[in-house]
């Protein structure tokens, strides 16, 4: 159960950051001059985003979620289970951030969770 809990919050919390962010960032505009000065004042306007700290914050429980996963679990658990964020990702992306994704990457995606199953299925 702990192991489901943990994956459950990798994944959410960290597809959910990076959505939060992604918003927050479209909000900000892109970073046309890379100076030191330009980016300073990039980073000012991002840090007075909400969605940008709602993501960090989110992506940080993800973060230490993973380690609790990966202080119990094989790597070669972790890492492919945690994969099902890619699938979380579009359709968060989807609903949230009103994006398009075409037929090729639902497929890939399907596949993505086809594996994420057997090896769910095959764990020790």
């Amino acid at each position: 159960m702990k192991e489901f809990i943990c994956l459950f919050l990798v994944v959410f919390a960290g597809t959910g950051g990076e959505l939060c962010i992604s918003r927050g960032m479209k909000t900000v505009g892109e970073v046309h001059d890379f100076r030191p000065a330009a980016v300073s004042r990039f980073l000012l306007r991002a840090m007075r985003v909400g969605w940008v700290w709602l993501g960090i914050g989110m992506m940080t429980l993800a973060f230490f979620s993973l380690l609790t996963m990966l202080s119990t679990e094989n790597v070669t658990f972790v890492l492919p289970v945690t994969a099902l964020s890619y699938a979380a990702g579009a359709l968060g992306a989807v609903v949230f951030l009103k994006e398009r994704v075409s037929p090729q990457r639902w497929l890939g995606l399907l596949v993505i969770c086809i594996g994420v199953t057997l090896v769910w299925l095959s764990r020790r």
